[in-house]
C-alpha cells in the first residue's frame, strides 16, 4: 500500500467579495484535488483541540495522529529538532522571530522576509550582544530562528505568536507571567542592539523592512514522541517540507526527511521541484507527506489572488503528478487536508475544522462534488477528534 499525504498549509478560509463570494480553495482552478474529492469523500477535520491556540505546530500533530493535549510540547521544540539542536531536560527553547516594529506596532512578523545569510549576520550579533550567560541563539531559515534558555527550571509564562497581532500595538502582547520579565529583558535589549545594526541600515536604504527586533514565543521542553511506525505500522515514511516546526515533528516521528532545492517556505517556492521529489519518494517510501506553506504566507499577506494562485500551483505541480503515479500502483490512497484556516480578511489562523478528501482503495463516493469548505461541510464524514484522521486514512 502507498499513501500520500498533502498539506496545503492555511489554506481553508472564509468567503470574500473580491473572488465574488467564494474562497480561495472554491474560486482556484484544482482539477486534481476536484478528482479526489469526487471519487472519494470529503469531510471536516477538527484539528485543534479546545484549549489550545490554532497553529501549525499543534494542528499538524493532529493530522498525524498524535493527540496534542499528550504530546504538545509547543512549536519550538520541534524546530529544534529540525535544526538538530540537542535540548537538555532542563533546557526551554523560544522560537526567534525576526520581526519590524514600527512606532510600537507589529509592521512586520517577517521583517520584510529577510535573507539567511543577512539574518545570521544577525543572529551573531544577538549571541555577541545581547545573550545573558546560559542563554545562545540559533540561526535559522530567513526570520525563523531559535533562543534556548538552559537550566531554564520550571520557567512559567505565556507568549503571543506576532503573526497574531498585525499592525497591533505590541506592548499589550509581551510575554506575561511569573518569569515574564527574564523573557522581556532579552526582547528590550536585542531592540536597542538592532536598531543601528549594519543590516538594518542598508535594508533601509534598499527600502525593506529592518529587522529591528527580535520576538520570543513558541517555548517548549524537548520533544519526546512515539514513532509513526510504532502508532500505525507503517515502516518507509518521507516528509518534504521547507520549514522546520514540520521537519522537526516528521523527524521526532522517525521519518526521512527529503531536502528539496528551491523549496523556500513562501510563495517563491519551486512547486515542480517538491512535486518532482514526491513522486520519486514514492518508490522506496510507503508513506509520503508533502507540506506547502505557500497559501498560509498569502493569507497572513490578506491576499486572496496569492493565496488562489498558490493553491492551482500545488493541484498542477504536486497533486497532480502524485496523483497520476499513486494510480499506477495496485493499492494507493491519497488525502489533501489543511492543517487551519488563515482568512485573507483577519490574515491570522483559526481553529475552525478545515475540509479534507481522500481518495483511493476502500474509499467509496458519498458526495460526487469539488473540493470546498462549504461541500465539506455537507458531508457526513467529520472528524473530531482530529489526530482520529490518520487512522481513519490507513486503516479504513
Amino acid at each position: 500500500m502507498r499513501y500520500a499525504m498533502i498539506i496545503p498549509d492555511g489554506a481553508a478560509d472564509e468567503p470574500l467579495a473580491e473572488l465574488d463570494g467564494m474562497t480561495p480553495l472554491a474560486a482556484a482552478r484544482t482539477p486534481n484535488i476536484d478528482w479526489i474529492s469526487t471519487h472519494g469523500r470529503q469531510g471536516t477535520v477538527a484539528t485543534v483541540p479546545e484549549g489550545f491556540t490554532p497553529h501549525s505546530d499543534v494542528a499538524t500533530l493532529s493530522l498525524m495522529g498524535y493527540d496534542p493535549n499528550l504530546y504538545f510540547t509547543g512549536r519550538a521544540p520541534l524546530e529544534a529538532a529540525a535544526m538538530g539542536i540537542d535540548l537538555a531536560p532542563t533546557d526551554v527553547v523560544f522560537r526567534c522571530n525576526l520581526v519590524t516594529l514600527v512606532e510600537g506596532t507589529m509592521g512586520d512578523f517577517a521583517a520584510g522576509h529577510i535573507g539567511s545569510v543577512e539574518a545570521a549576520k544577525i543572529i551573531d550579533s544577538l549571541n555577541e550582544e545581547v545573550a545573558p550567560d546560559g542563554v545562545r541563539f540559533y540561526p535559522g531559515v530567513s526570520y525563523r530562528h531559535l533562543m534556548v534558555i538552559g537550566k531554564a527550571g520550571d520557567l512559567e509564562l505565556e507568549c503571543t505568536p506576532p503573526h497574531d497581532i498585525p499592525g497591533q500595538h505590541v506592548e499589550a502582547h509581551l510575554p506575561r507571567g511569573r518569569d515574564a520579565a527574564r523573557v522581556s529583558a532579552i526582547m528590550e535589549r536585542a531592540t536597542a542592539i538592532l536598531a543601528d545594526h549594519e543590516i538594518n541600515e542598508v535594508r533601509r536604504d534598499l527600502g525593506e523592512n529592518p529587522a529591528n527586533a527580535i520576538w520570543l514565543w513558541g517555548q517548549g521542553r524537548a520533544i519526546n514522541l512515539p514513532a509513526f511506525e510504532e502508532l500505525y505500522g507503517i515502516k518507509e515514511a518521507a516528509v518534504i517540507a521547507a520549514v522546520d516546526v514540520i521537519r522537526g515533528l516528521a523527524i521526532g516521528l522517525g521519518f526521512r526527511v527529503i531536502d528539496v532545492a528551491g523549496a523556500t517556505g513562501f510563495l517563491d517556492t519551486n512547486y515542480r521541484a517538491k512535486g518532482d521529489a514526491a513522486v520519486a519518494a514514492l518508490d522506496d517510501h510507503d508513506f509520503v507527506l508533502v507540506h506547502i506553506e505557500a497559501p498560509d504566507e498569502a493569507g497572513h499577506l490578506g491576499d486572496a489572488a496569492e493565496k488562489v494562485k498558490a493553491l492551482e500551483q500545488i493541484d498542477e505541480h504536486i497533486v497532480g503528478p502524485l496523483l497520476a503515479r499513486m494510480q499506477t500502483f495496485d493499492h494507493w490512497k491519497i488525502m489533501v487536508v489543511p492543517d487551519h484556516p488563515t482568512p485573507v480578511a483577519t490574515r491570522i489562523h483559526t481553529a475552525a475544522p478545515p475540509p479534507f478528501c481522500i481518495a483511493g482503495e476502500g474509499v467509496h463516493t458519498v458526495m460526487a462534488r469539488s473540493f470546498s469548505e462549504d461541500n465539506a461541510r455537507l458531508s457526513d464524514l467529520h472528524c473530531d477528534p482530529g489526530f482520529e484522521l490518520m487512522e481513519y486514512f490507513l486503516k479504513q
